[in-house]
């Protein structure tokens, strides 16, 4: 996983290396709320009208199905993607960033000591000295702006839209949860529908846990998509190596079973 733990983030950046990323993280919520809740509205209002029309026909009973609306949040959920997934690789880039340049460090480091074991006297002091101000370097977060040049020297305007494919996926992922919860609560009111239990309405405590279970699902199912995304989307020297460099969703996923196991 991209991400460091709090512990490392606190050591290396202080307290405020928690809240990388939060500038662009504000706005991209703020823009993605929006941008869903008018597409599905403008989508919902279609809908509505198109169902009336036709149930003034004689085709329908006028109102909006359930799996109609699953597809409208789906399109409005994939439209706000579309838009808004630039300001989530800045973010994840932001988040990153220490990690990765520690990891590049390291590898010049490496490659400093080989150089030092094989030099002669004359040229192992120079590069000793290459090593020590090597070793006094910190790596330290930085802001939006150069973000995206970095992205943008990376992979020109393309880059702004990594980790694409695995999202849009991961806009399923509400209708997971809402079949599992529909599909628990069903069985559990089939189960009362017997004389021991008279009443077919289930608590409030019912509600919240079949709704938990009903995410958990979701999230076990779509949790390899978040990580594969957060893999793409941060900077391509956070790995010491090519293994960990990735060219496009199913090259990442391929990598990390082969170099990492289906638990990576």
């Amino acid at each position: 996983h991209p991400l460091p733990d709090a512990p490392e983030l606190v050591q290396t950046e202080g307290w405020g290396g928690l809240y990388s990323g939060l500038k662009p993280s504000l706005i991209g919520t703020a823009a993605s709320q929006g941008i869903y809740y008018y597409f599905y509205q403008l989508l919902k209002n279609k809908v509505e009208d198109v169902a009336a029309a036709r149930g003034k026909k004689g085709l329908g009973d006028g109102t909006v199905g359930m799996f109609s609306w699953l597809v409208i949040a789906a399109v409005a959920g994939s439209i706000n993607v579309l838009l808004t997934i630039p300001i989530w690789v800045l973010v994840t880039r932001m988040q990153t960033h220490t990690q990765a340049e520690r990891k590049v460090i390291e590898s010049k480091r490496e490659l400093l000591l080989k150089e030092i074991s094989r030099a002669n006297p004359m040229d192992a002091h120079i590069l000793k000295d290459r090593l020590a101000k090597l070793d006094s370097e910190k790596p330290r977060p930085y802001g939006t702006l150069q973000a995206i040049r970095e992205v943008y020297r990376e992979s020109g305007i393309s880059g702004f839209w990594k980790g694409l494919i695995p999202t849009l996926i991961m806009v399923c992922n509400p209708s997971i949860q809402f079949m599992i919860y529909e599909t628990l609560s069903k069985r559990l009111k089939s189960k009362r529908s017997g004389k021991r239990f008279p009443k077919k309405n289930i608590t409030a405590m019912e509600v919240f846990l079949i709704g938990a279970m009903a995410k958990l699902g979701a999230t076990l199912v779509t949790y390899p998509l978040l990580v594969v995304k957060s893999r793409l989307q941060a900077k391509q020297e956070i790995g010491r190596n090519a293994a960990s460099r990735y060219t496009g969703t199913l090259d990442a996923i391929l990598k990390m079973i082969r170099y990492e196991g289906l638990h990576g």
